[in-house]
């Protein structure tokens, strides 16, 4: 892999920075009664979602789960669409019938995201087949969090990405448990990755609280499946700084593992990176914040604005129209 630019380094953290405004700004809008539904937040995760789909196209395909947020930020969803779909509003990316866990565009290369746990690895796997089929080169990541190894669906899909060669790269968020159930408590493999070898492709480990480590295992993997070399898992060691989602109380672990773990938070580590370089200041950064902050901001007013659907209109799109 070849050296990460300076501006690279810029627009990952800009995109990491604006996922986690654009979260925490969601948690404040659930609480105020104006978002429906639970959410499923990705604060500490954003490293993962902006190290992969830093290296895709608009043509590669990317799935999502019930943590979806972060992934149709780092792949381009337009900002103001996620947060009139959250509002449940008629000019959100799927006129507010679909909500926070099935958001995606697919004009950007991703489809509604998909709320049941790894149910999207098997459909990965038809979408990259038939990438493979029409002589196209791109990919299809299929991201999934540690609480989905054990479904049958993730195997399945797993060994027919190995046996037909499917560019597919499968991203495994392990952020240690599976809603409240540590990971250590369902499997005897401290690696997912490990598993890889049963099916006998590569199994990657990175640090998920690292973006450029993210990105470089990342880009390893994407461009052996472009090549036509076959699927790859990969599994980003992260931490969600939130609950599961809002009705969790976290009582499950202790204040000294989230301390930890808040000291490698992402979006710090990559501004220390940055500065230890010489490549930006304070000043620098703080622009920075203050652009992401204005585009939140536009988005949530733009929600606001934005009408409900029509009574008539849950009769529309149940059939193609």
């Amino acid at each position: 892999m070849s050296e990460v630019t300076f501006e690279q380094k810029i627009n990952m953290y800009s995109r990491m920075l604006t996922i986690r405004r654009f979260e925490e700004r969601c948690n404040v809008l659930f609480m105020q009664g104006r978002i429906p539904s639970t959410l499923h937040l990705y604060i500490g995760q954003e490293a993962v979602a902006v190290g992969v789909c830093a290296h895709l196209r608009p043509t590669d395909y990317v799935l999502s789960t019930h943590r979806p947020h972060g992934h149709a930020i780092a792949k381009g969803v337009a900002l103001r669409d996620i947060m009139a779909e959250l509002m449940a509003k008629v000019t959100g990316v799927s006129k507010g019938k679909a909500g926070s866990m099935h958001v995606g565009d697919i004009r950007v290369g991703m489809p509604p995201a998909i709320g049941i746990v790894g149910a999207n690895t098997p459909i990965a796997c038809g979408m990259a087949l038939a990438q493979k089929r029409q002589g196209r080169d791109d990919v299809t990541v299929s991201f999934f969090g540690d609480g989905a190894i054990n479904e049958g669906a993730v195997h399945e899909a797993l060994n027919m990405a190995s046996i037909w060669n499917l560019p597919v790269v499968f991203v495994c968020e392990n952020n240690l448990y599976g809603a409240s159930t540590p990971f250590g408590q369902v499997s005897k493999l401290e690696n997912v990755a490990d598993r890889a070898k049963a099916y006998g492709i590569p199994g990657v480990v990175a640090d998920g609280s690292d973006v450029l480590a993210v990105h470089a295992a990342a880009g390893k993997a994407i461009a052996r499946a472009r090549r036509g070399k076959g699927p790859t898992l990969l599994e980003c060691k992260t931490y969600r700084l939130c609950g599961h989602s809002r009705s969790d109380p976290l009582t499950y672990r202790s204040k000294e593992e989230e301390t930890i773990w808040r000291e490698k938070e992402p979006i710090g580590r990559l501004a220390q990176d940055m500065k230890a370089h010489g490549a930006v200041t304070d000043a620098d950064l703080e622009h920075i914040e203050q652009e992401v902050e204005a585009t939140v901001d536009e988005a949530v007013a733009y929600a606001d604005a934005s009408p409900y659907p029509l009574p008539e209109d849950a009769l529309r799109h149940v059939f193609y129209e």
